[in-house]
């Protein structure tokens, strides 16, 4: 009971949180153009957004297997509340530039690494191994839930005249409300263990061993990477593509972001069925091969209704797979290495997003054609997604189950 408690405890401050996250995901983009107009300054906020995984993240992974996960957790979400809160302060003082704007997306992304690689580690924790995929399916369709409400809130608070920055004033106080829940959660993030006896060098290697061993793990990590190098321009320029393609203002731009939710939270609330009583490649690179082909069509669509509904049967498969991966890689790995494991997954995959955003950016300009770019980029991701999963790649994914844990790993840590 008190296991289900603390669950129940944590899902809520997560969802609360990304409550408010969803008003800043919303803002920043559109701060920025209104800023600069420029898609290349642009993509640059996506780029200062996933730096920090290239930077920091094999270390913070490693780190995070060393330290009182909930603690650390809880410093993390309070800093991004203070981090989130600079941005109005400078607009209210009629100093903010969009330098600012990099920066704080910067030291936002630094903290959240830690953050979310903990998310994951608490999970197995609070729930049993069967529960597990269900769990990550409740935290990431609350947080899709949360992306409904908040560009639509978001949009029309903008609408009635308040300023973009406005909108961060509630990120910031959804991260102290979030952490003043987790503060109440009790059951520990991560299993008590000796203190570390080895290098944090020597704990990343560690981590990139246990991927490079697990053919599973290498073939997720990879494709991620071809995805974030590709796919990463659809998102970054979603705001740019809605104002000139489907010729839509900011409330419908919230309208956009909400229905992009909506659909996450639909596919999530089914994608752990669903995943029950299909192949692992099939709830994976499957679904992925359906992202691309929606994607080819919005490429193709200027009238703003077809346009969000193509992106509201979309947007949501990218998360199903992040969904599934992240169950493979708990019930998987070993919970003393979780940690380093998690974040070189995320540095492998997502380190290729800020060059992915920023050649989009280039191209954009260059051409002056955004649909055009956005149908190369679906049509890219549908010939790799298809070679991957017809291919040899493939069958390095079809013995994977992600319902029950291994439990001989687990009871070797425990003894």
């Amino acid at each position: 009971m008190a296991r289900r408690r603390d669950y129940r405890l944590f899902l809520t401050a997560q969802t609360i949180s990304n409550l408010g996250s969803s008003f800043t995901s919303f803002g920043l983009p559109l701060l920025v153009f209104r800023l600069t107009g420029s898609p290349l300054k642009l993509a640059l906020t996506t780029v200062s957004g996933f730096l920090p995984y290239l930077l920091f993240g094999l270390v913070i992974g490693a780190w995070i297997d060393r330290v009182d996960r909930r603690r650390v957790m809880i410093g993390t979400v309070v800093a991004r509340g203070l981090t989130i809160a600079v941005l109005p302060v400078l607009a209210a003082s009629g100093t903010l530039v969009v330098w600012d704007v990099y920066a704080v997306a910067f030291v936002n992304t630094s903290l959240g690494i830690a953050s979310s690689a903990i998310e994951g580690t608490a999970v197995p924790g609070l729930v049993s191994g069967r529960g597990l995929a269900r769990a990550n399916g409740a935290l990431r369709g609350g947080y899709a839930a949360a992306k409904v409400v908040g560009p639509l809130l978001a949009g029309a608070l903008i609408g009635g005249g308040v300023p973009v920055t406005g909108v961060f004033v509630v990120d910031a106080v959804s991260f102290w409300i979030a952490a003043a829940m987790l503060r109440a959660v009790r059951t520990p993030f991560n299993a008590p263990r000796a203190p570390a006896r080895t290098s944090v060098a020597a704990d990343i290697a560690t981590g990139l061993r246990h991927v490079r061993a697990d053919p599973a793990l290498c073939v997720i990590a990879l494709h991620a990477a071809l995805y974030n190098l590709i796919g990463s321009t659809v998102t970054a320029q979603l705001v740019l593509f809605a104002h000139e393609r489907l010729g839509a203002g900011d409330a419908r731009v919230g309208v956009l972001y909400a229905g992009g939710a909506a659909g996450t939270a639909v596919a999530l609330l089914t994608s752990s069925r669903i995943a029950d009583r299909v192949p692992f490649p099939v709830a994976t690179l499957g679904v992925m091969t359906c992202w691309s082909i929606l994607v080819l069509g919005m490429s193709a669509s200027t009238h703003f209704v077809l346009g969000a509904l193509l992106w509201t049967c979309a947007a949501g498969l990218p998360t199903v797979y992040a969904v599934q991966t992240l169950t493979y890689r708990q019930t998987a790995v070993p919970e003393h290495l979780l940690g380093r494991v998690q974040t070189t997954g995320q540095v492998l995959a997502w380190s290729a997003q800020p060059v992915g955003a920023t050649v989009g950016a280039t191209v954009i300009h260059a051409t002056g054609d955004i649909a055009a770019v956005y149908a190369a980029s679906a049509l890219l991701m549908l010939v790799i997604t298809l070679f991957f999963w017809l291919g040899p790649f493939g069958r390095s994914l079809s013995a994977v189950r992600t319902t029950t844990p291994p439990m001989p790993q687990r009871n070797r840590r425990e003894r």
